[in-house]
């Protein structure tokens, strides 16, 4: 291995970039397409950056692309002024990047907004484009892609959207994706074993989401959130951000706990569970038997070809029926490089069923006196859902 290559923690191989490049403009071609434009500022949810170059967007630092119908791909990221250097030896062959070009902007300084913008439209210049498509935009800077459009209608380029022939590619995954994801699933589930050999009375909240944030990481994850929170029987124990987790635990507690990181090839998936350090009232046990029905017929809509429309108003019947709460959020949706990808099973979701799609499922129930979830992943095959990929126990764990 190159000593560029042997820095990328979770890379995917060069034959897996080769087939979505491939793909890519093969689409290209057929909507005259000459270079697609993406920007991303975070590995959470800005996973097009990394489906398209092997590395992610992170901390908030804007990462452009430009991809183009033919050769490498120029990478515009936070540097010094007027800096653009090639690819160094073997970084090609890893990330499909030919150029790299920095400008010194930042969020936080409103007036470098267009600077990403203004080396973009060089490229673009450079590579002769005349039809360019937009990628995700709702993950662009506001003036990066104000900037961006405006200069490309007074060059008169014609600007298109290309988000749902690529979200539709990213969304179906390949054999090499499936397997990484199986391995992702396989770190929760450690992480979520030696949770359970950790926490007890004492620990503050927060003490209980680092140690699993830290067992990730030992296990090779790079990013994640790990969303927690204790409640006393019969108060909400709901997934609260670490500014929110300095309640200490105690005897009789009730412990929610969401592993969202990601792992192996850089995908994310995510885990959830509840723990109770004693019995587990009663109440409690029952809402979480109902949860459970709730995720098997939601798993039950999950066929190829069906709309997403149609499965999202299906199940919010059924849980009205049942007497749960309508879903007025997202308890069922694709992952991959992005904690939320598309497809959404929600009513504004163009996209249907496929197989070789990877679905979240967790549905829940939220109220004063608790909050009651299990999360998990399944891989859509042919005539639905597979097995469950997450080997933890659908159960409430109690603790003595």
């Amino acid at each position: 291995m190159n000593p560029h290559a042997s820095r990328i923690c979770n890379a995917v191989s060069n034959a897996e970039l080769q087939r979505r490049w491939a793909a890519v403009r093969s689409h290209m071609r057929a909507q005259g397409i000459d270079a697609l434009v993406l920007q991303n500022s975070s590995d959470w949810v800005g996973g097009h950056i990394r489906w398209f170059t092997n590395q992610p967007a992170t901390n908030g630092y804007p990462s452009s692309v430009v991809f183009p119908l033919e050769g490498g791909m120029s990478l515009i990221e936070q540097g010094p002024a007027g800096l653009v250097r090639p690819s160094a030896p073997g970084e090609f062959e890893e990330t499909g990047v030919a150029r790299r070009l920095t400008t010194p902007s930042y969020p936080s300084v409103h007036y470098t907004g267009g600077y990403d913008a203004e080396l973009c439209l060089s490229e673009l210049r450079r590579l002769g484009a005349k039809r360019v498509a937009f990628v995700a935009p709702a993950g662009m800077y506001y003036s990066f892609g104000a900037a961006l459009r405006a200069g490309l209608l007074e060059a008169e380029v014609e600007v298109v959207d290309a988000t749902d022939m690529v979200d539709r590619l990213k969304a179906i995954k390949s054999p090499e994706e499936r397997a990484l994801m199986r391995q992702v699933t396989a770190m929760q589930d450690e992480v979520m074993t030696q949770v359970r050999g950790f926490i007890r009375p004492g620990l503050k909240d927060f003490e209980v989401a680092a140690y699993a944030q830290y067992v990730g990481q030992q296990l090779g994850s790079e990013q994640g959130i790990f969303l927690c929170s204790s409640a006393k029987p019969g108060q909400a124990a709901s997934f609260r951000p670490r500014s929110m987790q300095g309640r200490t635990l105690q005897a009789g507690d009730i412990y929610s706990l969401l592993v969202e990181n990601n792992g192996a090839g850089g995908y994310y998936t995510e885990l959830s569970r509840i723990f109770v350090l004693g019995e587990a009232p009663a109440a409690l046990r029952a809402v979480h038997a109902r949860v459970l029905e709730a995720q098997q017929f939601a798993l039950s809509l999950l066929r190829p070809g069906t709309p997403c429309k149609e499965i999202f108003a299906q199940h919010n019947a059924w849980m009205r029926d049942h007497g749960l709460p309508e879903e007025r959020r997202l308890s069922v949706h694709g992952m991959g490089y992005d904690m939320v990808e598309r497809p959404l099973i929600r009513d504004d979701e163009t996209m249907s069923i496929e197989e070789h799609m990877a679905i979240i499922v967790h549905p829940g129930v939220l109220n004063a006196e608790m909050f009651v979830h299990n999360t998990d992943l399944y891989m859509i095959e042919a005539d639905g859902p597979g097995e469950c990929l997450h080997r933890t126990p659908k159960q409430i764990f109690e603790l003595e």
